[in-house]
């Protein structure tokens, strides 16, 4: 056993080192076990790279990916600010929760965490430069408002993690929802502190300046969308494959025929980015399956979890070591390639201490979120910074409050399942 893990970890971490792409290097870890022991035939790694996206709930993926896409593009995020900023008004730190706020709502349609840096931030950042505030806080806000990407539904890092833990998909959503909107609430208290100690105000110089009804009536296909997407969810109506469907020749009608932003060349574009986006999830999908799968056949899993509860079998000092190693994970690891890996992994030790998977499914997925705003990695720094116009370490000053504000979200989430369960659990009776 202790062979087996040195070996399929090692040469991980060899070609980590080589600077391998992380998919390859967990197919290569996979396949050295099978070579070099040969317990398995050679045939079981196509075998399970192929079986492994042949999945209908994996389909929603890349639906998503397009349909947040085509709303980037055409014209619905910009018109969602809009409305925000009509609600909002000229509050201390009014842009920032303009951010946060756009961003929850554009979470709840994409899906996706980057997505919602770069869609939202890239309006609300220079709006943020004009009126006062510094590059470094506006990068900030924007890339932690990210964050709600992974947590509100539909969420694609639920969407793996249902397929890795094969929870329903369906109950993640549901269950996202009230940490999502903790989430959120924390982001405001936090941007309302800051904005107040630094005197970032209101709004001055914004464009031009519409009315609430007008504002209303622009954003209103933009505000249906989550609606029907979630509703159909929720409602039993569709699977989440057949919302993310739904999404795409929504945001498609609304963009073309609507808000008439979008050309032929620009939807050429959009369905580059999405399927080169998606190519590459599928891919780490298939080779950390095939990875999982020998982990699995040697029983590595079990094996770690004896060593851990020899170790202590106290749940919540298993369950910080989990969120204190998964902190560390997203600082290096993107998150697709880390919830493929470990979920596999960490789950067979949760389990027997009684906690749901549910549950744990949000846990994984809401510390993989801060990786997002975690050097080196940062994905979320590093384009919120790219807006700015700034250099990555530049926008850091901010974010040490910001990232221990949502580590004690993460705390209270860890530690009180219900925040998680509530939902679930009331639409299941």
């Amino acid at each position: 056993m202790t062979s087996t893990l040195l070996l399929i970890f090692g040469v991980f971490l060899v070609t980590l080192l080589l600077n391998i792409p992380i998919a390859m290097g967990l197919g290569i870890a996979g396949l050295a076990v099978v070579l070099v022991e040969g317990s398995v035939p050679l045939s079981f790694f196509i075998q399970t790279t192929f079986a492994s996206t042949d999945s209908f709930p994996l389909l929603a993926i890349p639906f998503f990916i397009l349909a947040g896409e085509i709303m980037s593009t055409g014209g619905i995020a910009r018109r969602l600010i809009d409305f925000v900023q009509n609600i909002v008004g000229s509050i201390t730190g009014s842009l920032g929760l303009i951010t946060i706020i756009a961003s929850l709502i554009f979470a709840a349609i994409s899906g996706s965490g980057a997505a919602t840096v770069a869609s939202i931030g890239a309006i609300t950042i220079p709006y943020m430069l004009k009126n006062g505030y510094s590059k470094p806080y506006a990068a900030s806000i924007a890339a932690s408002a990210g964050t709600l990407g992974p947590i509100i539904p539909p969420s694609i890092t639920f969407i793996l993690y249902g397929v890795m833990a094969s929870v329903s998909i369906g109950d993640m959503f549901i269950a996202g929802l009230i940490p999502g909107l903790l989430l959120a609430l924390s982001l405001v208290i936090i941007n309302y502190i800051i904005s107040k100690k630094e005197g970032f105000g209101g709004v001055k110089e914004v464009g031009e300046k519409v009315s609430f009804w007008k504002s209303l009536n622009e954003a209103k296909w933009a505000l249906i969308a989550p609606i029907i997407i979630l509703g159909g969810i929720y409602g039993g109506i569709v699977t989440p494959t057949e919302a993310a469907v739904i999404a795409v020749v929504y945001s498609l009608v609304v963009s073309v025929f609507i808000y008439r932003e979008f050309n032929t060349k620009q939807l050429i574009d959009v369905f580059l980015r999405a399927t080169t986006v998606s190519g590459s999830i599928m891919v780490f999908v298939g080779m950390a399956s095939f990875f999982g799968k020998v982990l699995a056949l040697k029983q590595i899993p079990q094996y770690i979890a004896s060593v851990i509860a020899d170790f202590t079998t106290n749940p919540v000092i298993i369950l910080l070591l989990i969120n204190v190693f998964l902190l560390i994970v997203g600082a290096f690891m993107e998150t697709v390639a880390a919830i493929l890996l470990f979920v596999p992994l960490l789950l067979p030790i949760v389990i027997p201490l009684g906690v749901d998977p549910i549950h744990f499914g949000i846990i994984v997925c809401l510390n993989l979120a801060l990786g997002l705003i975690t050097p080196p990695l940062g994905l979320n720094i590093f384009i919120a910074s790219n807006i700015a116009r700034i250099r990555f370490e530049q926008s850091l000053k901010y974010f040490l409050p910001i990232f221990i504000t949502l580590v004690v979200v993460l705390l209270i989430i860890t530690f009180v399942p219900q925040l998680s369960l509530f939902l679930p659990n009331l639409l299941a009776n």
